[in-house]
């Protein structure tokens, strides 16, 4: 069981140096990640917002032990070679500990319309698959290339490669009740399950991706919590991650305040 702490990088915490403090603070307080939310714009009552990228590799240098990645990043609104050449370079900056969480992205900020992108979510979930099998062709280090509906790689290597092998893990987005999404997210690395109605919920989700999988074994399965509750629950219904989620305001004072409490390992425990 693993305890991490899940930023929305706004307001208060846009700023790639208080966040590189805070991820320390959480590897000395016995935190095993830090994730950031990945978004362009944001609605109300948000006014400033950082991009995660430049804010994980700051991260990334005071830190040598947590993981860290992004919660989650729409790879229908990015290149997905870009997206490679990223990863990769964070994942060598990391010492491999990046962990990429992608989905479809929503527009109820107006992110993806805002901007011209894919509103569709069925042309999202194609664009995604196919960035997801880009993805892994450029990760490989093998000049393979790619042809497909959305996307061309040229057959060139691309390297460097990510420290992690076979590859940098991958966290799918899935929204309850939806099933389409977490049968994708089983033949990846971990879920990442979005609006639960409570741990009965994620129990529903992770009997399909057992009908996937045929078991949860090296499988991530990643459930928030608000500060202060009871990750037992959670646990319980099989989350191997729980992560504390201060939501799109967060304040500085309760981060801190969090983080320094530590994580509980079991309820009424902390980490020395």
């Amino acid at each position: 069981m693993r305890h991490g702490i899940f930023l929305a990088p706004f307001d208060e915490l846009a700023d790639p140096r208080l966040l590189a403090d805070l991820a320390a603070r959480a590897e000395d307080r016995g935190w095993d990640g830090v994730f950031l939310w990945d978004h362009t714009i944001y609605r109300d009552p948000v006014v400033a917002v950082l991009d995660p990228w430049i804010a994980m590799a700051a991260m990334a240098t005071r830190t040598s032990r947590i993981r860290l990645g992004p919660l989650v990043t729409p790879l229908a609104r990015r290149r997905p070679w870009k997206v490679a050449r990223e990863t990769a370079a964070l994942d060598l900056l990391s010492d491999g500990r990046l962990t990429l969480g992608v989905g479809l992205g929503g527009d109820t900020s107006g992110e993806l319309s805002g901007f011209g992108e894919e509103t569709d979510d069925r042309a999202r979930a194609a664009l995604l698959d196919e960035a997801l099998a880009v993805l892994e062709v450029c990760w490989s280090g093998e000049p393979t290339g790619h042809e497909g509906e959305h996307f061309r790689v040229p057959p060139r290597a691309f390297l460097p490669r990510p420290v992690q092998r076979p590859r940098i893990p991958i966290w799918l987005a899935a929204r309850y009740p939806n099933r389409r999404p977490v049968r994708r997210a089983a033949r990846f690395d971990g879920l990442f399950p979005i609006d639960l109605p409570g741990p009965e919920g994620l129990e529903e989700l992770l009997d399909v991706v057992r009908e996937e999988r045929g078991s949860l074994d090296g499988f991530d399965v990643v459930a928030e919590r608000e500060p202060g509750a009871d990750p037992e629950p959670w646990v319980q219904a099989g989350a191997t991650w729980v992560l504390v989620d201060f939501g799109r305001t967060p304040s500085l004072a309760h981060v801190e305040a969090t983080i320094d409490a530590g994580p509980w390992k079991v309820p009424g425990t902390f980490h020395p």
